[in-house]
């Protein structure tokens, strides 16, 4: 099975003017296909090559195998990524997912206040998560590819804080995107068809 690059889930200048459709030009037209590319390229008459995208990323965990698992990583990141977004988005949610935010970070604003934060903190490349554990939310980071993909944390969404996914619109300031990721983009419907019971 070869790993495709997925379709966009809108149009590439649909979250204009807040990403432009220059930046999904290089972030998801030249990084998110080069990974799908190098994973492809890397898993050829493997094994692995067989496998889904999942499949892939917990056999590379447990081979130490850092390329395969930092492109299946990446790409998968990316894919959840898009979805995270919406041209539709920003606000606040509804229903259980509300209900389980002002529970765990006493309100949407303070959630908003802790996620940022934790896009500032992250030193360098990675992500910034939502994520469930159990009957509990909570925020948490990843450096590079890494991603709670197959873990006891289970994502309800994400943002990308390398500095190619906002360089192009937002130059150097990650608050600012960030700020602007939570005001109107942020996909509330995604994260709550992500919750597990």
């Amino acid at each position: 099975m070869t790993i495709e690059l997925g379709k966009l889930p809108y149009e590439p200048d649909a979250l204009e003017p807040h990403i432009s459709a220059r930046t999904f030009s290089y972030h998801y037209g030249k990084h998110h296909r080069a990974y799908v590319n190098k994973l492809n390229e890397l898993t050829a008459n493997t094994p692995l090559a067989d496998l889904t995208l999942e499949e892939i990323v917990d056999k590379a965990r447990e081979s130490a195998a850092t390329g395969i698992l930092n492109n299946a990583l990446q790409v998968w990141n990316h894919a959840f990524l898009w979805d995270s977004m919406s041209p539709n988005g920003g606000g606040d949610p509804g229903g259980r997912l509300k209900d389980m935010i002002e529970r765990d970070f006493g309100d949407i604003g303070s959630f908003k206040e802790q996620f940022a934060a934790a896009a500032m903190s992250r030193f360098g490349s990675g992500w910034v998560w939502l994520v469930q554990e159990g009957s509990k939310l909570r925020i948490m980071t990843t450096g590079n590819a890494e991603s709670p993909l197959n873990t006891d944390s289970n994502p309800l969404l994400t943002l990308d804080v390398w500095e190619h996914a906002y360089y192009l619109d937002f130059q150097n300031d990650r608050k600012g995107y960030t700020d602007t990721f939570l005001e109107h983009l942020i996909n509330w419907d995604f994260a709550a068809a992500n919750l597990q019971d």
